[in-house]
């Protein structure tokens, strides 16, 4: 079974209840719903007790890819600007007046790159979460439930009728079940996936369809693995 995030458990809605074998279904196939798809548009809330950050954008499954823009929340405008991001590298262009939206057609100069960081920044553990929620195969839905995946209570977003479930432990770390929480509707999509990050007080989220998917390409620099 593909690794499952570690989360942000918090209080539920109504629940916990064992799956039933229709929710275990749904949430062992969420994943590859979106790999399915090959991208989603997201929209990735980043706390951070300095003020936190929003990126808007758009996720390739398939090609392992991120884009968007990153607009600053409660602090000044030094963070903003574009940004791509594979697996192992971020890809940044500053701009003091970001747009909305990202272009579609990426800038194809001033941008700068570094490593991605594997701990100690909310920002790339959060585009490391994006990147990690498509998979190109269903998960063991037998498994989810004696791994402690549970069913938390219903709820609606952007217009969405969903179930709030909260996945197994990951392996290797027993007593985690219950700390990743995703909304997913009746067809198995992924809406919502709410994920903490070290040691910042406030979850990372990340909503799915707030706007339109727009295909990424890649800026110079980027090799995508698609």
């Amino acid at each position: 079974m593909a690794v499952f995030l570690v989360a942000d458990g918090g209080s539920g809605p109504s629940g916990p209840r064992a799956l039933t074998s229709d929710e275990a279904n749904r949430l062992a196939i969420t994943r590859f719903r979106n790999y399915e798809a090959h991208g989603r548009a997201v929209t990735i809330t980043v706390p951070g007790t300095a003020g936190g950050l929003i990126v808007t954008g758009s996720v390739d499954y398939q090609g392992k890819l991120g884009y968007g823009v990153v607009h600053g929340t409660g602090r000044d405008t030094s963070s903003d600007g574009l940004i791509e991001w594979t697996a192992t590298s971020v890809f940044v262009h500053p701009m003091t007046h970001a747009p909305a939206h990202a272009p579609a057609s990426p800038p194809r100069s001033a941008w700068y790159s570094r490593p991605l960081q594997s701990s100690g920044s909310a920002l790339d553990s959060s585009l490391t979460i994006a990147l990690r929620l498509g998979s190109d195969r269903p998960d063991n839905a037998q498994l989810l439930p004696q791994n402690g995946a549970a069913w938390w209570g219903r709820d609606q977003v952007d217009g969405h009728q969903v179930d709030v479930m909260t996945g197994p432990s990951s392996p290797g770390r027993s007593g985690t079940a219950g700390n990743v929480r995703y909304w997913v509707g009746s067809d198995g999509t992924m809406h919502r996936v709410r994920v903490s990050v070290g040691s910042e007080p406030q979850p990372v989220v990340i909503d799915f369809g707030t706007q339109k998917y727009v295909p990424v390409k890649p800026v110079p620099g980027v090799t995508p693995t698609g």
